[in-house]
């Protein structure tokens, strides 16, 4: 019989958060109390935010339900070393779609994980081995953790940074937002020493100390950080303008082609077309648009139509057809 009400909260609450309905009796049994214990303890889990939704009948259920917050997860074990590993993997390696939120959730979640569970986490990490791009760009889980929690602190962020050319250099920064690419992570932040905004690539940054320091927020000079730095890519290095046309509505194919490829424009219910200029390597361009799972022609530039030709060609061949048909 747990005695202890606050444990007893949690042990409850943990078992609400399981998908399914509980019948108040098997409650009771789990927590060895009595049935009307257990509607006490529903009433002080509602008193706190959780919206639990009890059923009618002679064994009354218990079911936890999307409520208008979020509140605290209770998570064991398993279940916490599981979103840990999940979480570090995606941020080190800038999977698409694995933004500055689930940072955040990795840094809350790694501060309050008991040392047992960190030495499980950093075991299973070491213990597998992602595919990657081959470009170098994989990025320490803890680098990424300690940025996101300076930027939702408003907390300047010291550490070491590795130019394009190799150019060592320590930086003292007021960081801004962390943004992806789908390939890389890049800390947008205003440098102190150079008195001017710069994004810095996140897999170049060594040594990444948290000051302390709290700072009050500037503006940025663009509308967001992911235009900032894509304005900045575009200062950086050649950029070039390409034009595709999907067989899909504009509205279904903006659901799966990220921000940074551009908005696709209707041309009718079933078409739309996409215009936009990148600085991005024409290859990894074609590759990227062939991932998507609508048909598409590539109008301009002309490098990226020959490119988009000869990925179709080697795959064809790697399908065992013949190069050269549709």
């Amino acid at each position: 019989m747990t005695t202890d009400t606050p444990a007893r909260l949690l042990q409850l609450l943990s078992l609400l958060q399981t998908p399914r309905e509980w019948p108040g009796g098997e409650l009771a049994d789990r927590l060895g109390v009595s049935r009307r214990t257990v509607r006490r303890d529903i009433d002080r889990l509602r008193e706190l935010g959780y919206p639990v939704q009890a059923t009618l009948g002679a064994d009354g259920g218990y079911r936890l339900v999307a409520g208008k917050a979020m509140p605290p997860l209770v998570l064991d074990d398993e279940e916490a070393v599981a979103i840990a590993v999940g979480l570090r993997a995606g941020a080190g390696h800038a999977v698409e779609g694995v933004d500055e939120a689930s940072v955040r959730a990795l840094a809350k979640l790694e501060q309050v994980l008991p040392s047992r569970l960190r030495h499980r986490v950093a075991t299973l990490q070491a213990a597998t081995t992602p595919l990657t791009s081959g470009d170098g760009a994989s990025i320490a889980p803890e680098t990424l953790t300690v940025m996101a929690s300076t930027v939702a602190g408003r907390e300047r962020l010291r550490f070491a940074y590795r130019a394009k050319d190799g150019t060592e250099s320590r930086r003292v920064t007021e960081p801004y937002r962390l943004v992806s690419t789908g390939r890389r992570w890049y800390l947008v932040a205003y440098d102190l020493d150079r008195e001017d905004w710069r994004t810095f690539r996140v897999d170049r940054v060594s040594e990444p100390f948290a000051t302390g320091a709290r700072f009050a927020p500037r503006e940025l000079p663009t509308g967001s950080a992911a235009e900032y730095l894509r304005q900045s890519m575009y200062r950086q290095q050649e950029s070039y303008e390409y034009t595709v046309t999907f067989a899909a509505p504009a509205g279904v194919v903006a659901t799966r082609v990220p921000a940074w490829m551009g908005t696709p424009e209707p041309l009718d219910e079933h078409s739309c077309r996409l215009r936009a200029t990148t600085g991005d390597e024409v290859r990894w361009l074609a590759a990227r648009l062939a991932l998507l799972e609508f048909e598409f022609t590539v109008q301009e530039p002309a490098e990226l139509v020959r490119c988009v030709r000869e990925l179709g060609e080697r795959l064809s061949r790697a399908a065992g057809g013949r190069a050269g048909t549709s």
